[in-house]
C-alpha cells in the first residue's frame, strides 16, 4: 500500500500533481492510501512514488477536472481515492465514464458536487458582515459554519461584491481576509472572534420586516431554503417566529381592508407641463427661437414651431422636423408632409382645422457631403423639447391629440406604449383628453414595395378618419 499525503485536501492542483505521478507510475487505485495533513500527520512521511512507466497521461475531459475541483471541497474522506479511481478508469479506456449516470463512482461524485454547490450558495446568501472599528479603520467581519471546505472557492465572490471594503470571513476550518488589494486564506477561527451585533442591525431588521409579505408565506419552503441552523447568524432571525405567527391575522386584515385607490398615471407630457413656458402661442413661438435647452439649435437653421389655429379641436404631433421643414421653418412641408396632406384629403379632413407640430423642434441630421441625413433625437433632446409641446397643448386646449410615430406617442402616453399594437384607437388620457396614435408618414415612404406602401397608406387614412369624430 502506497501512502500519499495532501497538505491541503481541497487543493485541486496538489491532488492533480499527485494523481498524475501515480498514473504515470502505473499505481493501481487499490494500492493507494490517501491521507491529509502536513507532513503525513501521525503516520509519518509519504512513501516514494515509483518512477514513471510512461511519458504522457492520456487527455482527460475538461468536465472531469471541473467536477474534481468541486468534489475536493467535500468533507467525505473518500473523495481523493474515488476521484483517482475515476481518473484511472478514464485513462484506461473508459473515455465516456462521466456520461454513465448510473455508475457508482459517477453518481457519488455528482451527489458530492451538488452538496458542495448548495453549501456555496448558502454561504453567499446567508453571510452577514458586521462593522468593526479598529482605531480609525473599519473592517467588516462575518461568521459562517459551512458543511464543506468551500472558503477558497467562495471568497473570490465576496471580493467581487465588496471590492471596496476590508473584510474577514471566518469559519471553523478556514478564514478569508481581503484588505482591498490582496485575498489571503488563513486558518480557522472561533465564533467569539466575530461580532454578533453592529450599528446597522436594527435598520436591517426594520427593512426585513417591511418587505415581509404574509400572503406569500410558505413555512416549509422557507425552512428548506433558509434552514434553521443558519438563523443564529442572521440579524432578521429573531423576527421570523413573530412574523410567521402573525402572518395569518395580517393576511386576513389585508383581505378585509378597503382596496387602495391607484395613483393617477402621470404622462411625460404632464410632467413637462410643470416647467412649460408662459404666454400665448405667438409668444411661445417667439421664445422658442432662442431655446438653448439642448445642442440641436447649433447646426439647425431655425426652430420649427407648430402651425395652425390656436383654438384647434385637434393637435397633431409628429416626431421632428426634416430638411425642408428646417429650411422653411414650418412643420410637415417635405415629402412626409405632402403624403400627410394627401391622406388628410382622402380622409375628408381640412388641414387648416388642425394645429400641427412636432415633439422635437429642431432638425437633427448627419452631414453626408451636400446632403443632410435625418437622425433621430435622443431621449435627452426629446425631454428638452417637451415643455414647449406641453405649453402648446395647454394654450390650445384641444379635444383630441393625434400622435404620428413612436416618439410622439411615447411622449404623450409613456414609454410603455406600443405603437403598432395600439394604433388607430382613441384612448383617454389622465387629464381627460382623448389621444390616438398612428404611424408617421415617413414610415410609409420607407416601405419596400408598391403594394406595401398602398396597404400602409390605406391603413393610415383609416386612422386619420377617426379625427372626424372629434372635429364634428
Amino acid at each position: 500500500m502506497l501512502a500519499v499525503t495532501l497538505d491541503d485536501p481541497s487543493d485541486l492542483d496538489a491532488w492533480r500533481a499527485k494523481a498524475r505521478s501515480l498514473l504515470l507510475a502505473g499505481v493501481d487505485p487499490a494500492d493507494v492510501e490517501w491521507r491529509t495533513g502536513a507532513g503525513g500527520g501521525l503516520f509519518g512521511s509519504d512513501d516514494v512514488i515509483p518512477p514513471a512507466r510512461r511519458t504522457t497521461v492520456p487527455a482527460v475531459p475538461r468536465a472531469f477536472l471541473g467536477l474534481a475541483g468541486t468534489v475536493l471541497a467535500h468533507r467525505d474522506p473518500r473523495r481523493h481515492a474515488t476521484l483517482y479511481r475515476m481518473l484511472w478508469r478514464i485513462a484506461h479506456g473508459e473515455r465516456e465514464l462521466l456520461r454513465i449516470a448510473t455508475d457508482e463512482d459517477v453518481a457519488w461524485a455528482h451527489a458530492c458536487a451538488r452538496q458542495v454547490s448548495r453549501d456555496m450558495h448558502k454561504m453567499k446568501a446567508f453571510v452577514r458582515f458586521r462593522e468593526v472599528r479598529l482605531g480609525e479603520d473599519t473592517v467588516y467581519v462575518a461568521w459562517f459554519e459551512p458543511e464543506h471546505d468551500i472558503v477558497p472557492a467562495v471568497a473570490p465572490f465576496f471580493v467581487r461584491r465588496f471590492t471596496g471594503m476590508h473584510w474577514s470571513l471566518l469559519t471553523p476550518s478556514r478564514s478569508a481576509h481581503w484588505d482591498g488589494a490582496t485575498l489571503a486564506i488563513g486558518p480557522g477561527a472561533d465564533r467569539a472572534d466575530a461580532p454578533t451585533e453592529d450599528a446597522l442591525e436594527d435598520l436591517w431588521r426594520t427593512y426585513y420586516a417591511s418587505i415581509f409579505n404574509p400572503a406569500r408565506l410558505k413555512v416549509d419552503a422557507m425552512r428548506r431554503e433558509m434552514p434553521v441552523k443558519y438563523w443564529k447568524n442572521l440579524p432578521e432571525a429573531r423576527l421570523i417566529p413573530e412574523l410567521v405567527r402573525d402572518a395569518l391575522p395580517r393576511m386576513q386584515a389585508m383581505v378585509e381592508r378597503q382596496p387602495t385607490v391607484p395613483r393617477k398615471k402621470v404622462t411625460p407630457l404632464q410632467k413637462a407641463a410643470v416647467d412649460a413656458p408662459e404666454g400665448s402661442i405667438a409668444a411661445l413661438r417667439r421664445q422658442a427661437r432662442d431655446c438653448r435647452a439642448c445642442d440641436l439649435w447649433k447646426p439647425a437653421t431655425q426652430t420649427v414651431f407648430g402651425a395652425g389655429p390656436s383654438d384647434a379641436r385637434i393637435v397633431v404631433i409628429g416626431e421632428q422636423p426634416g430638411d425642408q421643414e428646417d429650411l422653411a421653418g414650418k412643420p410637415f412641408v417635405g415629402p412626409a408632409g405632402k403624403l400627410f396632406d394627401r391622406a388628410l384629403d382622402e380622409a375628408g379632413i381640412d388641414r387648416s382645422a388642425l394645429y400641427v407640430t412636432n415633439a422635437v423642434k429642431h432638425f437633427k441630421f448627419e452631414p453626408r457631403g451636400k446632403v443632410r441625413l435625418h437622425k433621430r433625437a435622443n431621449a435627452e433632446e426629446q425631454a428638452a423639447c417637451r415643455p414647449w409641446l406641453a405649453a402648446e397643448i395647454e394654450r390650445i386646449r384641444p379635444h383630441g391629440i393625434v400622435c404620428m410615430g413612436a416618439m410622439a406617442a411615447q411622449g404623450v402616453f409613456g414609454s410603455s406604449f406600443r405603437l403598432m399594437a395600439q394604433r388607430g384607437q382613441w384612448l383617454d388620457l389622465p387629464d381627460g383628453r382623448k389621444a390616438m396614435a398612428t404611424v408617421h408618414p415617413s414610415y410609409l415612404l420607407r416601405l419596400p414595395d408598391h403594394d406595401a406602401r398602398e396597404a400602409g397608406f390605406a391603413d393610415f387614412v383609416r386612422d386619420l378618419k377617426l379625427m372626424r369624430e372629434v372635429l364634428g
